[in-house]
């Protein structure tokens, strides 16, 4: 593995969109004492079928740790290739690399720096140095050489792609305090320019109401295709996503692609808020003195937070009567797929959901 100090727009790479085809997919197991509960007992049951889902579809490799590994072997499927690695945390969207392609099939990855979502101006936990060692050791895994972007703060969530040369990304994420302070916008759009090789970056302004990770773009919208979107939607106007969702509509409705196109915009509904209840924070540690999740909080649960595999989508599932409506959208939008709804109660109570927990490797040579 070489360690590059070009970009990937000089050496003429790209990143293509989820919903072109895959090599494969990473994961992390999850076991953080204070995102899960009880070691995250119910939330590997979660995890197994969501990597079960995707295998059907493309090789999923899980990262255990060493005292985690057996019990990740036993309860995964044999297909699924588990990797002992360590980690902080499982979120394999955020800590690990975005991979690159060029025009021949030669698979790259770029290291950002990760730093728990916000440092120590917002971050969620910290230490984070052994996440932030996981897009190199995932590369090294690969065989792929790797982009050093560790002067810049990014997670794979605050990104979306149509692999068209347009990029998607919310400012309440990108210019929060606790990435890149020090960098305007331009700086920033400039940044993902050169690295993600767009030349057009939508800003919305907020993503879903409450979400930690300073409102990530993959939990309220998403391209199903070029010049197409997926967007979180509540007709509710009481509802604060009300002004959000709202917000992001008018901005994708005024907005054209890199290729001038104009967007189509589809609605997919929100189940009805979540909040935390005293059962569910039974059995999370607590960090840095404090409790991670107190009853009442509400989580940022969305259907938007959807994994695109080779031949299914796998979606989020909440025991809400919107499951089936936002499934009956995705069937529409992806003909060609197998959508697969999944329950993920126990993965939302630890911060994300399905498109969180996992991070595709696109086909290549």
């Amino acid at each position: 593995m070489n360690i590059l100090k070009s970009t990937p727009r000089e050496d003429g790479f790209h990143m293509p969109a989820e919903y072109e085809r895959h090599q494969g997919c990473y994961m992390i197991w999850p076991e953080r004492a204070d995102s899960w509960q009880f070691g995250g007992i119910a939330a590997k049951k979660e995890f197994v079928e969501v990597a079960r889902a995707i295998q059907s579809s493309e090789q999923v490799t899980m990262l255990v740790s060493d005292k985690e590994y057996d019990t990740a072997r036993r309860m995964l499927p044999e297909a699924v290739r588990v990797v002992e690695m360590s980690t902080d945390d499982a979120w394999a969207r955020d800590c690990g690399p975005t991979f690159v392609v060029n025009d021949t099939g030669e698979i790259r990855g770029i290291d950002w720096y990760f730093n728990a979502w916000g440092g120590l101006e917002d971050g969620l936990y910290f230490p984070w140095d052994k996440d932030n060692k996981v897009a190199r050791k995932i590369c090294d895994l690969e065989g792929r050489d790797v982009y050093n972007a560790r002067h810049f703060v990014l997670e794979g969530g605050a990104i979306h792609v149509d692999g068209e040369g347009t990029a998607m990304v919310t400012e309440a994420c990108l210019l929060s305090k606790g990435r890149n302070p020090e960098m305007t916008k331009a700086e920033i759009e400039d940044m993902l320019k050169a690295y993600l090789t767009v030349d057009k970056v939508i800003w919305l302004k907020n993503g879903i109401y409450l979400d930690e990770t300073n409102e990530h773009v993959d939990n309220i919208c998403a391209f199903v295709r070029p010049s197409e979107v997926v967007l979180s939607w509540t007709e509710d106007k009481e509802d604060p996503q009300y002004a959000m969702s709202r917000s992001c509509y008018d901005i994708l409705s005024g907005e054209v692609d890199a290729k001038g196109r104009k967007l189509i915009i589809h609605k997919l509904p929100l189940p009805s808020p979540i909040y935390m209840t005293e059962n569910d924070c039974e059995g999370i540690a607590w960090c840095e003195d404090e409790p991670t999740r107190e009853a009442g909080d509400r989580l940022a649960a969305s259907y938007v937070n959807f994994y695109i595999a080779n031949s299914c989508i796998v979606m989020p599932g909440f025991d809400d009567p919107m499951d089936v409506k936002a499934k009956e959208v995705l069937i529409q939008l992806f003909p060609d797929r197998e959508v697969i709804q999944l329950p993920t109660r126990n993965i939302l109570i630890g911060g994300g959901n399905i498109h969180c927990i996992t991070q595709q490797v696109p086909a290549g040579r």
